[in-house]
């Protein structure tokens, strides 16, 4: 069994690599699924198997214990469309996530999940939902720029209970996506070592089966990794280290400067990725937060959604049409008469949403409702809304019509009856018909069995 197998928690894998044996600087061009990888943990950035290429070089001498060779990208770009099937092929005007795939994470070994406009994850308890939805918030965190330990604050929690460490008491996971959008599917691929030190050992990022971008650890006594990018032209590939403990595809845009035409494809790629995981907005409705009033702010979401009543005071003012939409949402969501959404806002004073119920009736302040009520409306506004009301970063670099905003809701459904479930799945088909916006949630059976009647809806079943 080789050490990279073990770092990773593959304790099955048999071993077909090894550290010690020479291997050739031939250009290669073909990247397919990742296969074992050095005996550092790399996550296989080379192909299991080089294109024919002219007679090689003499190969240079073997990498110490413990150290993997260079990373190898091609030397030259391949076609465009080397790799693709014959046929038309669906292309997404928006950079969004169409995979995410996890092997030796927590629960799932070897999984690929596809991602459509709504992706919900059901499963009975432990099966792995929350898990999935961890794995693509990190790998957002890490699109925005985070460090490893922030994105994995309990990066040991995600090491399978069975692991074995290696010799050197390594052990780890391998995560990735494939993100789709105008430049075509780019596949973004993680290998990640939890223990003894937390660090990316190797990444890399490929486009038609070529690897653009490829990185591996080769001295594990340095806080860095040995990067490689695809150049062309008369230099063919570019080497730098890059620091281990951030994406190296999200520093790129930094260190590539598109002189030519390989450049421009690693760019192009690069930043489809990096746009598709920046535009991601983690809600966690927290009712016990949202009932007392607010003072006033810029209104822009948060992620337990406590300034509710601040958002909803500048819908009401900038965003009409969809305020009108939320109101009719609370008709459905919330018990007894609602004839819209109001807010007391006084210019020295903090900020109360209510709940209009009529002519001659009070109005129900958000601190009376219950908190499936306030989960609902917390939800039902960041489905109507787009990326200008929550609190997140997406790219500046993009017009906000280029980019799609990807929410993602663990325990979607908690505290949520049958019709509050039904009307959110009804705004999120709504809202994600448009390309605009996109839903990752894990639920509950009760919302799965409703959602797996409804046309629009992958429901990713983790109980098989």
């Amino acid at each position: 069994m080789d050490a990279t197998a073990v770092a990773l928690g593959d304790t099955t894998r048999s071993d077909t690599s090894s550290s010690d044996t020479p291997r050739s600087d031939t250009p290669r061009t073909r990247a397919d699924s990742p296969g074992p990888g050095p005996a550092d943990g790399s996550p296989g950035v080379e192909p299991p198997a080089p294109a024919p290429a002219p007679t090689p070089p003499a190969p240079p001498a073997a990498a110490p214990d413990g150290a993997a060779a260079d990373p190898v990208v091609p030397a030259q770009a391949a076609p465009r469309d080397c790799g693709r099937p014959a046929g038309p092929a669906q292309r997404h005007a928006r950079p969004v996530i169409t995979e995410l795939r996890l092997s030796a994470f927590g629960r799932h070994r070897s999984a690929a999940f596809p991602l459509g406009p709504v992706s919900l994850f059901a499963g009975p308890s432990g099966s792995g939902k929350s898990q999935a939805l961890a794995a693509y918030e990190a790998l957002a965190g890490l699109g925005a720029g985070a460090t490893l330990d922030e994105a994995f604050p309990d990066a040991g929690a995600r090491i399978p209970d069975r692991a074995l460490p290696d010799a050197q008491r390594r052990r780890g996971f391998r995560l990735g996506c494939t993100v789709d959008g105008p430049a075509g599917p780019v596949r973004l691929d993680l290998a990640v070592q939890a223990e003894p030190a937390l660090r990316i050992v190797g990444e890399r990022l490929s486009q038609d089966g070529q690897i653009l971008f490829a990185t591996a650890l080769r001295d594990p006594g340095r806080r860095s990794v040995q990067a490689a990018w695809l150049t062309g032209g008369a230099v063919g590939v570019t080497r730098a280290p890059l620091p281990d403990d951030r994406l190296g595809t999200a520093l790129l845009p930094l260190r590539v400067a598109g002189s030519t035409a390989g450049q421009r494809q690693v760019l192009a790629a690069a930043e489809q990725v990096v746009v598709a995981l920046r535009s991601v907005f983690v809600c966690d409705p927290r009712p016990d937060r949202m009932r007392a009033p607010v003072p006033r702010g810029e209104g822009r979401l948060l992620r337990d959604c406590a300034n509710l009543a601040d958002v909803l005071r500048r819908t009401r003012h900038e965003c009409g049409t969809r305020h009108a939409l939320l109101a009719e949402a609370a008709r459905t969501g919330c018990p007894g008469s609602v004839t819209g959404l109001d807010v007391r806002a006084p210019e020295s004073g903090t900020v109360t949403a209510v709940l209009d119920r009529g002519p001659g009736r009070p109005a129900t302040e958000l601190a009376r409702l219950g908190s499936g009520e306030l989960r609902f409306l917390a939800l039902a506004l960041v489905l109507l809304t787009g990326p200008g009301v929550l609190d997140m970063d997406p790219a500046a670099e993009l017009l906000s019509a280029r980019q799609a905003l990807t929410v993602l809701a663990d325990g979607f459904d908690h505290g949520l009856d049958g019709g509050q479930s039904a009307e959110l799945l009804r705004l999120a088909l709504l809202s994600c018909g448009r390309g605009h916006v996109r839903l990752v949630a894990a639920v509950g059976e009760g919302t799965a069995a409703a959602a797996r009647r409804l046309a629009g809806v992958s429901v990713v079943d983790l109980s098989v």
